[in-house]
């Protein structure tokens, strides 16, 4: 019988309840990852006051987090395909509650970007076992779709996040957005720990049959019928994030992380100066949090219509089109000045396109490489686009520091997502067509 194999089960039948509050709570994980690095730069008007703090000094603390997600995506994901998916996650939520709650307690730059550090070692180990996750719990006709509400978590932390900041920001001083994050952080903690099992594809591919009893376990819980066999894999599942590098491999993995990178620059540049080029406009702390919730609305909806269009159009094309329609909208919101509901509009159309775009190349990213190297794949794609995400709101703040305008750095930081969408050209479309091979 087909279905006797328990990744066949998965596939090829409707998503139980279970299923479905497995994706809603890896949503909410990157629900947290959209506060916390939105965090910052919802925290960045009032340390900058605080601490006296330049344009550039600010860009560096800024990208703290993101050399620490960069390294986590490096050196962390990788492990979630030797030990599991779960125990990955349940590592990082550990480091990012204590990251973001100790964060509150620093007294300088320094102790700062530690922290920060310290927090993007979570987030970044930590994605990558999400998008793995979402994509081996849905089955084949909703994984674009549940990849993509998984993204679409980000823009949804961002909100809800920046909500909370709004209304801290009116009340306390900057710590206070951190301990909110941490406390957060602790709730998803117990809820990760109590409901979130083991990938039973990961199972499948790491234990074959030796590991149908515990399968068959969660098959249980998921109100699936239980399984027969395990087949056996003919070759061993990679364990190092090098093996990517392999001559199948090569081609898509240069694409991906090329246009990741490039197009992470773009993105992390625009939410991290968001907050800040809107206070420089003469707007207050709370006003340039709410311009930034309003980019995450719009985020929430582009990545949800993403995901559902994702079903009837090419993964390559719509990419293409999202990329080059956000380096559009950057350079018009630099361009956009001193009416707060203009700023709040443009922010919100950049925002639909900016967050469809990095849902795009998720689905991408769950689609062309195989569960063994899935975590390895995605982790790398990340590592290497967090540091182009770095470089994004450094750059940013060194260009206005050497006083280039406000409309020429927009032009110049969009140049990242353009060549992201040249780039994707090249991925051939048939490696999208199935989430194995």
């Amino acid at each position: 019988m087909g279905d006797a194999d328990p990744r066949s089960i998965i596939r090829n039948t409707p998503m139980s309840t279970f299923q479905w509050v497995a994706v809603m709570i890896c949503i909410g994980l990157n629900a947290l990852d959209g506060f916390d690095i939105l965090a910052i730069t919802f925290a960045a008007p009032g340390i900058s006051k605080a601490w006296a703090l330049g344009p550039g000094a600010l860009g560096v603390v800024i990208s703290a987090g993101l050399f620490g997600m960069a390294a986590g995506s490096l050196f962390i994901a990788p492990v979630a395909d030797r030990i599991g998916r779960r125990p990955v996650i349940l590592m990082c939520l550990l480091a990012m509650t204590f990251g973001m709650l100790l964060s509150a307690t620093a007294r300088n730059v320094y102790v700062l970007a530690a922290w920060r550090i310290a927090t993007g070692l979570g987030i970044g180990g930590m994605l990558a076992s999400i998008n793995a996750m979402v994509a081996e719990y849905a089955n084949e006709q909703r994984r674009d779709l549940c990849v993509s509400l998984m993204a679409v978590g980000y823009p949804i932390g961002g909100v809800l996040g920046g909500s909370a900041a709004v209304w801290l920001l009116q009340r306390y001083d900057w710590q206070a957005v951190f301990v909110y994050g941490g406390a957060v952080s602790a709730v998803f903690l117990l809820a990760v720990w109590r409901y979130l099992p083991e990938s039973i594809e990961f199972l499948a591919v790491k234990h074959g049959p030796h590991g149908l009893a515990n399968i068959n376990a969660i098959l249980l819980r998921m109100g699936q019928r239980a399984a027969t066999s395990v087949p056996a894999l003919s070759t061993q599942p990679a364990h190092h994030v090098l093996d990517i590098f392999n001559s199948v491999l090569l081609p898509r993995t240069l694409i991906v992380c090329s246009a990741y990178f490039l197009f992470i620059t773009t993105c992390y540049y625009a939410l991290g100066w968001i907050p800040p080029l809107v206070v420089a406009l003469g707007f207050s702390a709370s006003d340039a949090a709410s311009v930034s919730v309003w980019a995450s609305l719009g985020g929430i909806i582009g990545g949800i219509t993403l995901g559902y269009v994702a079903r009837y159009l090419s993964l390559k094309y719509l990419g293409i089109a999202v990329m080059s329609a956000t380096a559009v909208m950057l350079v018009m919101f630099g361009r956009t000045h001193g009416d707060l509901p203009v700023l709040k509009g443009v922010a919100f159309v950049l925002g639909l396109f900016l967050f469809a775009s990095a849902v795009c190349l998720y689905a991408v990213l769950a689609r062309v490489y195989p569960t063994q190297l899935r975590a390895s794949g995605t982790g790398l794609a990340i590592g290497l686009g967090r540091i182009g995400g770095m470089l994004g709101p450094t750059l940013g703040g060194w260009l206005m520091e050497a006083g280039v305008s406000r409309p020429h750095i927009a032009a110049i930081m969009a140049l990242g997502s353009a060549c992201a969408a040249v780039v994707l050209m090249q991925l051939r479309t048939s490696l999208l067509a199935a989430p194995d091979r």
